[in-house]
């Protein structure tokens, strides 16, 4: 069904608020960093900053109304995220076009890892229109898997309806009928997420744009998805675990698959068919030296 102009309208007014929004955050750092100072002055009982003195009757008004959710500065991550772990996700997986077996076999295998999504066939749609039907059906995300010569090699994670968009590339996909000794059956329990060696800031905006794919699980599941970051390259795997006996210190991995390599090489301030999105992150040639390679 062909979206209605006014969905169009809307998405449009929507896209406005984020920008202007996101024009505010400048403003509201100047003024969170002249709180912290008043803060710290006042805890360690010295004298106020000199050019704080003219504002601080408005600036103390606005610290004691403030509480614990509050006394930072709102950034477009949390308009982005705003609603992460209260509506569960919904997520849509597809293709590059005129995808390979292959392909087709990592697609439904990611379709089954990632709890409430829906994989369709590509056909000949054009990306804006991909985004723009995912947006009316109320889907969350946008993944697409990309390949060569039919091996997949990259992997797209956009965030909707505002973005951000995250593109990685994937090496040494290992789908789940090819794993040595088999693959564990499929648990369709919400899996725990682990995100280990996600240290910098940039580190920390990719590590919640992939766990926000998944909602949150219950206490007791026995399902585990691991993001683990060495040297700016991602390991995915996949597995489910059993207790032996009832020792709780003793545990057994089964891996499920599938399991393969990422490396994020840009992050884009906005969804995937917008050509003209800002960059938060791209990554360049001359970065691949020893002293600057750790950027996650």
């Amino acid at each position: 069904m062909p979206p209605t102009s006014a969905s169009h309208r809307r998405q449009a007014r929507l896209r406005r608020e984020y920008l202007y929004r996101k024009s505010l955050s400048s403003a509201s750092t100047s003024a969170y960093d002249s709180k912290r100072r008043i803060r710290e002055a006042l805890s360690q009982g010295k004298a106020l900053p000199t050019e704080l003195r003219a504002s601080y009757d408005k600036l103390k008004s606005e610290i004691d109304a403030e509480d614990a959710k509050h006394d930072r500065p709102a950034s477009h991550v949390d308009d982005e995220y705003g609603d992460a772990g209260w509506n569960d996700p919904r997520v849509c997986v597809t293709t590059s076009r005129a995808p390979s077996s292959r392909l087709k076999q990592f697609a439904k295998e990611m379709k089954l890892l990632i709890p409430n999504s829906t994989r369709i066939n590509r056909g000949s749609h054009r990306v804006d229109e991909l985004v723009e039907q995912c947006k009316t059906s109320d889907f969350t995300d946008l993944v697409v898997v990309q390949e060569t010569r039919g091996e997949p090699d990259g992997l797209i994670v956009c965030h909707l309806p505002l973005g951000p968009t995250a593109y990685f590339t994937l090496s040494g996909a290992v789908l789940r009928h090819d794993l040595e000794g088999g693959a564990a059956p499929m648990s369709e329990a919400y899996p725990h997420i682990i995100l280990n060696q996600f240290q910098t800031e940039l580190g920390r905006r990719v590590g919640n744009i992939l766990k926000c794919l998944f909602p949150v699980p219950k206490l007791d599941t026995r399902r585990v998805v691991t993001f683990s970051n060495r040297d700016d390259h991602i390991s995915f795997r996949h597995h489910v675990y059993k207790k032996e006996g009832n020792k709780e210190e003793k545990v057994t991995l089964y891996e499920v698959g599938p399991r393969f390599e990422m490396r994020l090489y840009q992050i884009k301030l906005g969804t995937l068919e917008m050509k003209d999105a800002e960059n938060e992150y791209v990554l360049r040639p001359y970065m691949n030296t020893a002293s600057k390679r750790k950027v996650l």
